[in-house]
């Protein structure tokens, strides 16, 4: 294991999660009360936003191909350049096709780097080292939340939305920039294979991609939508919802990596999908403003133990196919992902129980598949 290049491409991974979660965080923070309070988008059109939003995911495949022209961490930190475009805009274009728009642009970005991200990682660091890694990350991210909220707690006292999302997304796209100038890559990484990746030994990651996909857009889409709209949260009080979650995440996300490289993934994954269930349940019964903030803070907690489908998956494959497999996966996971906001959005006019209840179906399905896993543990 050739240790400096390791260490070049842990700091480059770090310094880009950082980035990447203070853009996200703050553009998340202030999405559904921009979209309530000055666009004054309905239920179905969030859905809308939220099902565009994840059209990119569902192009991550075009990664594949990019990469015949761009060296992979470039392409990570171009990718984080064009989501801070994106930021930068959404306050200006305030309009429900402004959202759409810009929402797009952050999108493509977004989604194009979480691909390289894990790629990177899975290429980089041994079946020890790479839940650790993705752990670390994970934590390091809580902490750039955490500045983000505080960020936005004070500046929603001095500035309207269409600043405070410039503001982030300049600091993005100018902090990614900088990123372009190193280079932590190694001639000793297994050259990737450049093309589109199906293989029938890797079904059980398919498939967990695809429910965890559909499952998290129930989350992304509607919870946040269900704290403002039914319980009447504040910006404040979301941005404090915020903090706790991520002072929580970034103490557990390193535990969670080691219990993976403990437990395995199998029992990691089925506490998660378990838990998920009972979450999902409440959110759509509870008329308890205190009761459905603990299930957001529950519920960002678990989100937090999936890195062990990534690490379930670098177990079983072949080193050659970690970057195309890695802009598949993504493109599976978002396959149902495009339309769950879509369904889900006209489902709340209906009832907003049903995108919830969904939720917690889809995670029965996902205990149930996880059963499937066998892997030895590293060592």
């Amino acid at each position: 294991m050739h240790t400096d290049e390791n260490k070049r491409m842990f700091f480059f991974l770090m310094a880009l999660a950082v980035i990447c979660a203070a853009g996200f965080q703050g553009w998340h923070t202030l999405l559904n009360n921009f979209a309530v309070e000055v666009v004054g988008v309905t239920g179905r059109q969030m859905g809308m936003i939220q099902g565009v939003r994840e059209i990119p995911g569902f192009l991550s495949l075009l990664v594949i191909y990019l990469l015949l022209i761009i060296r992979e961490h470039r392409l990570a930190a171009l990718s984080l350049v064009l989501m801070g475009a994106g930021i930068s805009l959404t306050g200006i274009l305030s309009s429900y096709y402004g959202l759409v728009v810009t929402t797009l642009i952050m999108s493509f970005g977004f989604h194009y780097y979480q691909t390289l991200n894990q790629s990177l990682t899975l290429q980089y660091f041994s079946t020890i080292q790479a839940p650790l890694v993705l752990g670390r990350m994970r934590a390091l991210a809580a902490a750039a939340n955490l500045t983000v909220g505080a960020l936005v707690f004070g500046l929603s006292y001095l500035m309207d939305y269409a600043w405070m999302f410039c503001v982030i997304g300049l600091a993005v796209t100018a902090a990614a920039l900088w990123c372009l100038l190193y280079d932590p890559s190694s001639k000793h990484v297994v050259p990737q294979r450049k093309r589109m990746i199906l293989r029938a030994k890797y079904w059980l990651y398919y498939f967990l991609q695809l429910l965890s996909g559909a499952r998290r857009q129930v989350f992304v889409a509607f919870a946040v939508f269900l704290l403002v709209q039914k319980f009447k949260f504040t910006i404040r009080e979301i941005t404090v919802l915020f903090f706790l979650n991520n002072i929580i995440n970034y103490f557990l996300s390193p535990l969670i990596a080691r219990a993976i490289n403990r437990y395995g993934e199998r029992k990691v994954l089925s506490l998660e999908y378990f838990a998920l269930i009972i979450v999902f349940i409440v959110y759509a019964f509870t008329d308890s403003k205190a009761v459905v903030a603990v299930m957001y803070i529950l519920d960002f907690i678990f989100f937090n133990f999936s890195m062990a489908i990534q690490s379930f998956f670098q177990k079983i494959a072949d080193p050659r196919d970690i970057a195309p497999s890695m802009a598949v996966g993504f493109t599976i996971n978002h396959i149902v992902a495009v339309i769950v906001p879509v369904i889900g959005g006209v489902a709340w006019m209906v009832d907003y129980k049903i995108p919830f209840m969904g939720g917690a179906a889809l995670s029965a399905c996902s205990l149930m598949l996880v059963q499937f896993i066998r892997t030895e543990k590293p060592v």
